[in-house]
């Protein structure tokens, strides 16, 4: 069969980019503009999807988490990154050697990428304009945080998404992540990781959490080749 030989998955907070906050600042605002009031507490994101934190969100300020809630929140966030996107790049910065990563197996015919994020993915899209990454990801065969709680089932959207590209197995599917909920998504779904340790979980974080392959960071280029090889 020709074509790819390799499908590979991104993340995209702290492995590719990193925005200092900034999501926290955006959920406050967008609570704000749906329910009238401030946010209480930090909101803890770490790798979680959107529907995910979300649904925490809205039950930890008494608000049932209905479809309706959840919306309004979620078209609240969209906006708030959409008309604050310009002050993204000065809260953070893409991670050292991942445009390089990127612009490696965007060239690479065997390979095709594309993210999975637990993001909304108007919000990834508008992350990776604002820092010029974008257009090196297929943004039809990923998957993002407001589709599904369970980041394991955003690996299945982005493989079924990617039978237009051809059939990939499970051992042709590659996850790249930072933190433990990558590494059970990838375990979950049966599909290969690379984990980095580049957002707060530790290498020994991520090894405790079931990750055979673990880097410091994507700056070593022929490290993260092999590692995406490695059978």
């Amino acid at each position: 069969m020709t074509g790819p030989e390799l499908l590979v998955l991104w993340d995209v907070d702290n492995t590719l980019i990193s925005a200092r906050g900034f999501g926290g600042l955006m959920y406050s605002q967008a609570f704000r503009a749906a329910f009238g009031r401030e946010l209480t507490g930090p909101v803890d994101l770490g790798g979680r999807t959107e529907v995910d934190v979300i649904g925490e969100v809205l039950r930890q300020h008494g608000i049932e988490d209905t479809e309706e809630a959840a919306r309004l929140l979620s078209d609240a966030l969209a906006h708030s990154f959409e008309t604050r996107r310009a002050e993204i790049p000065g809260h953070g910065e893409v991670l050292p050697g991942a445009l390089r990563a990127l612009e490696h197996f965007a060239d690479d015919p065997r390979v095709h990428q594309g993210v999975l994020t637990a993001n909304l993915r108007s919000v990834a899209l508008i992350k990776l304009e604002e820092f010029g990454l974008a257009h090196l990801v297929d943004w039809d065969v990923s998957a993002f945080g407001d589709e599904h709680a369970d980041r394991a089932e955003l690996v299945t959207f982005a493989r079924e998404r990617a039978q237009r590209i051809r059939p990939f197995t499970r051992d042709q599917v590659v996850v790249i992540g930072d933190t433990p909920h990558d590494v059970h998504a990838a375990t979950k779904a049966g599909v290969r990781l690379v984990a980095v340790a580049t957002g707060r979980s530790s290498r020994q974080d991520l090894h405790r959490a079931g990750a055979q392959i673990v880097i410091d960071d994507l700056s070593d280029l022929e490290e993260l080749i092999r590692s995406v090889w490695a059978r």
